[in-house]
């Protein structure tokens, strides 16, 4: 996946689609003002590129936290279920060249490095879980611990039953309903 720097019209398109999610949804984000954040966001053209990329592909990134030691706003995925144009992926690209046939088109680590973005972690996942019901009819790959990935292995999470639940699976295995969320910090 190759990407490429934004054009005005599209950075002040996806300035008002953030503003407009960052109103419409301030429990994910109490205490923060969105003047703040645009600030920082005018200030670096990479991270509204990676922005840009996670709306494109069905994410709808908004903010979730302010870290107070760096001064960053972290943006997550906040899309209902997995970003659609991020679904169908294996783990990473040895999981996509141990695949013999049916290769999915990508991987999630190698799309996401594209994207300048990073997947979450499972306890990142969990704290997105508190702010709304996310993955009720999707899974979302998360960052897989390296003791079980050498093994083979990578991890998802979904939420069902009202829970947040962590699964395992073969890293080349890919499903229409699997995708993964990113995170930026700005």
């Amino acid at each position: 996946m190759k990407t490429k720097n934004i054009t005005k019209e599209q950075r002040e398109e996806l300035l008002r689609a953030l503003k407009a999610r960052f109103e419409k949804n301030m429990n994910r984000h109490q205490g923060l003002a969105w003047a703040n954040a645009q600030a920082k966001l005018e200030a670096n053209a990479e991270k509204l590129r990676s922005l840009n990329e996670m709306e494109k592909t069905g994410g709808e990134p908004d903010v979730v936290g302010h870290d107070k030691k760096t001064g960053e706003f972290i943006f997550y995925d906040c899309s209902a279920e997995s970003p659609k144009g991020r679904r169908s992926l294996c783990y990473d690209r040895e999981a996509l060249e141990s695949r013999k046939e049916f290769k999915p088109e990508d991987n999630a680590i190698d799309m996401a490095a594209a994207m300048g973005v990073e997947l979450l972690t499972e306890e990142q996942y969990r704290e997105l879980q508190k702010l709304g019901d996310f993955d009720k009819k999707t899974s979302s790959w998360v960052k897989t611990p390296s003791n079980i990935r050498k093994l083979g292995g990578a991890v998802f999470c979904d939420r069902r039953y009202d829970t947040v639940f962590l699964y395992h699976n073969g890293a080349e295995s890919y499903y229409a309903a699997r995708g993964f969320r990113g995170l930026v910090r700005v």
